[in-house]
């Protein structure tokens, strides 16, 4: 009994070494394609809230970390700047909308440093299916709206929605998820006017 434990032992041992060295192998042989993958994602997201137009730097290597009460949560969040010929033009910036429907709403928020939001969009959320979804570009073309908009000032009250006296629609049904968008992402644009004399105080991000 005790040599057939042994040998049954024996052999998981093996089995299980030869997973984990083609698991190992596996990786070895796909990390690089991952990495691409992810890189070509990440700079697709960055191209639809600040036109490639307006940089010639590699943006989403040029990224810096920020924590600020404005972003909605104590963590820090990636910054990365659009520079054209040196000088910073624009930048995104990671924020979170804490006060969605259904939780918090992760932003990714492009504006220039005079005030004027470049796009938005939705990187991840818990929005009710049909109804706060359509924060989504898959979706609904809403998030898009706020796109090529100037904020005034830190109050400005044309930066909110219908029913609180703004400018922007919210969606029938559903008022608190349009709500926490618009002013997240006037926060945090109205924040990214004010960090081009900050940036150097700013910890980078590490090497991906």
């Amino acid at each position: 009994m005790i040599e057939i434990l042994k040998r049954h032992g024996l052999t998981l041992a093996i089995f299980a070494a030869c997973t984990t060295g083609l698991t190992a192998v596996v990786y070895h042989l796909t990390a690089d394609t991952i990495a691409e993958q992810v890189a070509l994602e990440k700079q697709k997201l960055l191209d639809q809230v600040i036109p490639q137009s307006m940089y010639n730097n590699d943006l989403s290597k040029d990224c810096y970390l920020l924590t600020a009460p404005e972003l909605g949560n104590t963590k820090p969040h990636k910054l990365y700047v659009a520079r054209l010929d040196g000088k910073p033009v624009a930048a995104a910036l990671e924020s979170t909308a804490p006060d969605g429907y259904s939780g918090a709403i992760e932003l990714l928020v492009g504006a220039d440093f005079k005030a004027n939001v470049l796009g938005v969009r939705v990187t991840a959320h818990n929005e009710t299916p049909g109804l706060g979804d359509k924060i989504e570009t898959r979706i609904s073309d809403w998030i898009t709206t706020l796109s090529n908009r100037f904020i005034s000032s830190e109050n400005d009250p044309h930066w909110a929605v219908k029913k609180d006296g703004g400018d922007f629609d919210q969606f029938t049904g559903a008022t608190i998820t349009p709500r926490a968008v618009v002013n997240s992402s006037k926060r945090t644009a109205w924040l990214i006017q004010s960090l081009p004399e900050k940036l150097d105080t700013l910890p980078v991000c590490e090497a991906n």
